[in-house]
């Protein structure tokens, strides 16, 4: 058998016909996104959103086409190079990027735009892959996880200028990967109490009754531990902690842009101005509640024809699709993405090298937040931040980052043989 016969054997198709499917109905939805019944265009037509996903479709194979017929190896040797890379070109984003929507997060090529952060996902995620990768790495060592944690935060830092918090956010899916590498399981324990703390914070209108919550959980440590002068102090300092937190944080949020803290206060009262600033996740739901179990049929979404959703054919994708197939295709969506990130960890484990595991880990990582955060936005639990789903939403930017990102590591899965020699 041949090398090249050999090699097409072990590309895992299993993930890349999950991938065209996504693809494939993603880009059915975007049609539906932006139909008009009295001014029906071919889902082709290059004027319309369906027509432009079309060419970025295009290009994506031909991106796929370069990442696969690559030399594997180069992705582990320019990981590095690529990183600083694109921290340079997110350097340059906010003076020199096309400000929309009071962001300059955009670099305008012609017709069409693109964003840098959505590229530096992937450069992040090889960059850490490669950093950890040495044989001495130890997570357990704190000079090891400041390390690593410092990747992180400089592509975080530089996106905060542009300023994009959405996608910042984005980065903290990396805990994920490092929690598998060994991270320590107290940072996730004070993470999670972090943002319990947070929304507990801006749920609660009164702090008083924040603090009141506080005293009954310290009174009740104590009362079932041993009743030291140690136990106490610590405790309390604890609750005085948490209380400062509270007061501080609402401060913090006071200064916020005005839309940022619509949007959180929506989170906690929707009906709060369902008018206004509750809109968008107002009408998601209605939409997506509408469907039902088998949905109205495609391109029979009244919700989608009276144009009640702004950015259906982005953020708020999984509304048309909840609205026309129902539950059913929510399902099939739904559970396709589940398989792929199923998929992703078995894939991960089962590599050679512990760049690749690494670097298979990120990418299921970043999939899972922006699939997780998406959805979550549309039926109003999460704040409406600006997440894609992957592979569905519209835009080049992010089908090509995110097709850049699954295929490197299909790339690196089919040479894992070949990775375990070179180490």
């Amino acid at each position: 058998m041949r090398q090249d016969d050999l090699y097409i054997n072990k590309i895992d198709w299993i993930t890349i016909l999950i991938y065209i499917a996504l693809v494939t109905m993603g880009w059915f939805n975007i049609y539906a996104a932006v139909y008009d019944e009295q001014a029906a265009k071919s889902i082709f037509d290059f004027s319309i959103n369906s027509g432009k996903q079309l060419v970025w479709i295009g290009t994506a194979i031909l991106l796929i086409t370069v990442i696969m017929v690559a030399d594997y190896r180069l992705f582990d040797n320019l990981s590095m190079i690529l990183f600083g890379f694109f921290l340079f070109i997110l350097l340059l984003t906010p003076f020199f990027g096309k400000e929309i929507n009071g962001q300059r997060a955009w670099f305008e090529i012609g017709v069409f735009r693109l964003q840098p952060a959505e590229f530096a996902k992937f450069a992040t995620a090889l960059a850490l892959a490669k950093f950890m990768e040495s044989p001495t790495f130890d997570l357990s060592k704190t000079k090891f996880q400041m390390r690593a944690l410092g990747i992180i935060a400089l592509p975080v830092a530089l996106i905060m200028l542009q300023p994009d918090t959405g996608t910042a956010m984005v980065y903290s899916a990396f805990g994920i990967m490092l929690f598998r590498e060994g991270m320590p399981q107290r940072y996730y324990v004070f993470a999670l109490s972090f943002v319990a703390i947070s929304l507990l914070s801006l749920g609660i209108e009164e702090n008083l009754y924040l603090a009141a919550g506080v005293g009954v959980v310290i009174a009740a440590l104590i009362l079932i531990g041993k009743k030291t002068w140690q136990r106490i102090t610590a405790l309390t300092t604890i609750g005085l902690i948490v209380i400062a937190y509270s007061y501080s944080l609402d401060y913090v949020v006071s200064k916020l842009p005005d839309h940022q803290q619509n949007r959180i206060m929506v989170l906690f009262n929707p009906d709060l101005d369902p008018l206004g600033v509750g809109w968008n996740v107002t009408q998601s739901k209605i939409a997506i509640g509408s469907g039902g179990f088998m949905g109205k049929g495609y391109l029979e979404g009244t919700q989608t024809k009276f144009d009640f959703v702004p950015e259906q054919h982005t953020d708020f994708i999984f509304c048309t699709l909840g609205e026309e197939f129902g539950w059913v295709g929510s399902a099939v969506m739904i559970g396709l993405f589940v398989a792929l990130l199923i998929r992703l960890v078995f894939l991960a484990e089962r590599q050679k090298t512990r760049f690749s595991r690494i670097y298979g880990y990120c990418v299921m990582s970043i999939l899972l937040f922006h699939f997780t955060i998406n959805i979550a936005m549309t039926i109003g639990l999460f704040p409406v931040v600006g997440i894609p789903l992957p592979f569905f939403s519209y835009g080049g930017s992010s089908l090509w980052s995110f097709t850049i990102l699954l295929f490197i590591f299909i790339k690196l899965d089919s040479h894992r043989i070949q990775l375990l020699g070179r180490h």
